[in-house]
């Protein structure tokens, strides 16, 4: 769908559904520009608290007499919505009702990709790891870019990093085909494995939108070596463009060499851990390589990138108690994770805390969740988030928990709820997990609590 809209023209922007992360890095964007911002969210958060510091105004329930008049002029307010917001939400029904300009999320961040140079990264896992690391390495080595964040990046607890409005750095969100309205220059694919099937149906078609998406890159597209599209590829295999090698854990970093089409780097290091991030890194040091900044500039900067919050995040790391909080909510991430953990952590007892995301993703990988938690020794499943979706009939944490035990029978695994998870961490020399893309995060201080307590006695 092409887009044709003067943003210039508006001098309000209201966002429905603003304490989503990809809305709320929008928000802020405009905000700078000299906009009026507000908007509307279901429930307060971290994210919107931050909003609200910055002066943009928010109110939690659906009335547009919560709206100020200011944001109600028509011609000069432009209203943007996330899919996440259903269809009989009374405040966009009132917008559709009254012929407000109404934009999409994607379709928003499509505009700003036209009107700038655009590195996009795309995948089902990975990019919004990718992502952050580019934009810092662009922000670090002197290159103006803006970047748009699924995530809060650590160095500038944000999901934006400021620059100027000649360039930009976008996740391209695969969910509802959204990053087909982009109009990225370079862009990287770091995954396609299934999912969203509750969008697309089939694997196969899921694939098939990101080969579209490969086509619209104009300059430049880089890709996983193994994913079967053109492009320049970046891998551990020999055979990959860039190739990862003597990657190892040195003092808690990763570290690794770089063999691209030209030379070769080494000692490369990133205060991230596990092969899936140093691969991240990687796809991110192509692209930066690309556009023509000096490899050993690459490699300073990556040294002081302190990650993404929920992205492997260890809140705790003593030597009998291991807190670990990440993002993980699809059975090809949780794998990474466990994969991770067993090498860096051994001899101890691997506990996963996870929180099912969606319904409709717990019903079609269901076998594949069960084998992938089923590796941990003791599991706790807390009810699955909904987000957009309504109950299914009998997809529950209870179903999968039955599933779990299938495949180890002797693992510790019981559907719980928040408040009694926290009685199950009791057991020293112990890595718990904390997993899941709902509100498992609301938890976290008062298990990091527990821990605490657990590590004095």
């Amino acid at each position: 769908m092409n887009v044709q809209i003067n943003i210039s023209a508006y001098k309000n922007l209201y966002f429905i559904g603003i304490g989503g992360i990809g809305m709320s890095a929008l928000a802020q964007y405009f905000l700078k520009t000299g906009k009026k911002i507000a908007g509307y969210d279901k429930v307060p958060s971290n994210i919107t608290k931050r909003l609200e510091k910055l002066g943009i105004e928010i109110h939690y329930k659906e009335d547009i007499g919560l709206i100020s008049k200011q944001l109600l002029e028509k011609e000069k307010t432009l209203i943007v919505y996330t899919p996440a917001i259903p269809k009989e939400h009374k405040e966009l029904n009132y917008f559709i009702k009254n012929k407000y300009v109404i934009l999409k999320r994607a379709a928003l961040l499509g505009l700003i990709t036209k009107e700038t140079f655009c590195f996009a990264v795309a995948g089902t896992h990975g990019k919004t790891t990718t992502t952050a690391i580019l934009g810092y390495v662009l922000k670090e080595t002197g290159i103006n870019a803006t970047s748009f964040l699924g995530g809060i990046a650590t160095n500038y607890k944000s999901n934006l990093i400021e620059g100027g409005n000649k360039i930009s750095v976008v996740e391209a969100d695969e969910y509802d085909r959204s990053f087909l309205q982009l109009r990225p220059n370079i862009a990287c694919i770091t995954t396609m494995d299934a999912d969203h099937l509750d969008v697309y149906k089939k694997a196969t078609i899921l694939e098939e939108t990101f080969k579209e998406f490969a086509k619209i890159v104009t300059n430049k597209l880089f890709v996983r070596y193994g994913l079967g599209l053109n492009g320049i590829t970046f891998g551990f295999e020999e055979k990959a463009d860039y190739q990862v090698k003597n990657n190892r854990v040195e003092k808690g970093m990763s570290v690794f060499d770089v063999k691209t089409p030209t030379e070769t780097i080494s000692n490369v290091k990133i205060q991230l851990l596990g092969a899936h991030n140093v691969l991240n890194a990687l796809g991110a040091i192509a692209m930066a390589d690309f556009y023509e900044i000096p490899l050993e500039k690459i490699k300073q900067s990556l040294v002081n990138f302190k990650g993404i919050e929920r992205r492997f995040d260890i809140k705790i790391n003593t030597e009998n108690l291991v807190l670990i909080d990440d993002y993980a909510h699809h059975p090809t991430e949780i794998n990474a994770i466990y994969k991770t953990i067993k090498k860096l952590y051994p001899n101890k007892y691997k506990m996963v805390i996870f929180q099912p995301h969606l319904y409709s993703r717990t019903k079609d990988f269901i076998e594949e969740f069960a084998t992938s938690l089923a590796q941990f020794d003791a599991v706790k499943l807390l009810d699955i988030y909904p987000a957009r979706e309504k109950p299914m009939q009998g997809v529950t944490s209870k179903w999968l928990a039955e599933k779990i035990k299938k495949y180890h029978k002797n693992v510790n695994c019981i559907a719980s709820t928040k408040e009694a998870v926290l009685s199950h961490i009791k057991t020293k020399n112990t890595v718990v997990s904390m997993l899941g893309a709902g509100d498992i995060g609301e938890i976290i201080k008062d298990v990091c609590k527990e821990m605490t307590i657990l590590e004095n006695d």
